[in-house]
């Protein structure tokens, strides 16, 4: 009889177990549990911060006193395409998708060789390659690149010492993409946002291309086909979905990014420094919010286009 009773488990003891035993029956539960303060915690900081500010873009400024008029209005995302706000969103869009464009260039061969043909150290190397820039700082990247970018940096001296200075010099002459030097033009900015994206667009394509079936190609060339047509018919539309995983993630970065165009650039404002001066210097929040939901449409409208193309798969 008094064993009985000393085996016996304790109150709580049952009470854990019955409750263990419920969440083990009961997976979703379970998740329940593990993703609703997560959730809560995502939903009340971030979104409904977010939305707060955005919804200030249905209000204006006045242009006298300096406050916010709380009548809803549309007179401030009609704003956004004023030539000089709308120059902003040009700008910047399009550097976007030079960035992307150039990103896409590089990192195809360097991730089509990772796939097909580098061995395991070789991969492994590549890796290692592809993900150190990661570990370094942001801002040191940043200000490691203006030095090489600066008139006596090193690729001026390399310029030089190649005899491309007068190229050099043409192509910073030039209107659109020139500017005093390197550091100081759209050139040198999309050169910077190109090596701080770049892995983020070699990652997707490599995992896209290394799913590509070796049989599709040799029967590609059984066939006849050139290794240009093997290339154009079977391999990048195979690997398109990585490509666009990759472009999400360059063009949405380099659409958000106010701190490489404020360090290395002209004095031209591109989106992230426009919403940056006005919810700042200026106090224009209305106005700012209008240039936040520019990013967030354009992103919306490329995310569904790159969902027909399976680009979500090679996440």
């Amino acid at each position: 009889m008094i064993p009985a009773i000393l085996d016996a488990p304790a109150p709580h003891e049952g009470t854990l177990r019955r409750l263990s035993d419920l969440l083990v029956r009961r997976h979703n539960l379970l998740v329940l549990i593990l993703l609703v303060p997560p959730l809560l915690w995502l939903g009340m900081v971030y979104l409904g911060s977010l939305f707060v500010f955005l919804g200030q873009s249905i209000f204006s400024i006045d242009e006298f006193s300096g406050t916010i008029v709380r009548e809803p209005t549309l007179a401030t995302l009609a704003e956004l395409f004023r030539p000089a706000n709308f120059d902003i969103l040009i700008r910047t869009v399009s550097i976007a998708a030079a960035v992307t464009l150039l990103c896409a260039i590089i990192g195809f061969p360097m991730a089509y060789y990772a796939a097909r043909y580098a061995g395991p150290r070789a991969k492994a190397a590549f890796y290692l390659a592809v993900m150190m820039p990661l570990w370094s700082s942001y801002l040191v990247k940043i200000y490691g690149w203006k030095l090489l970018l600066a008139k006596e940096g090193a690729i001026g001296w390399i310029a030089g010492r190649l005899g491309l200075g007068p190229a050099l010099e043409a192509w910073l002459a030039l209107p659109l993409v020139g500017g005093p030097s390197l550091s100081v033009s759209y050139t040198g900015m999309v050169l910077v946002f190109t090596y701080l994206w770049l892995p983020f667009m070699i990652l997707p394509m490599h995992a896209a291309l290394e799913r590509v079936p070796r049989s599709l190609i040799e029967a590609a060339g059984d066939l006849g086909a050139s290794p240009g047509r093997t290339f154009r018919t079977v391999i990048l539309p195979l690997a398109l979905p990585g490509v666009v995983a990759g472009a999400i993630f360059t063009f949405s970065l380099t659409l958000g990014d106010y701190i490489v165009p404020q360090i290395i650039g002209t004095s031209a404002l591109v989106l992230g420094q426009a919403v940056y001066t006005l919810q700042g210097t200026a106090g224009n929040i209305p106005l700012s919010a209008a240039f936040s939901l520019v990013p967030i449409l354009v992103m919306a409208l490329f995310l569904t286009l790159a969902k027909k193309t399976g680009a979500f798969d090679a996440l």
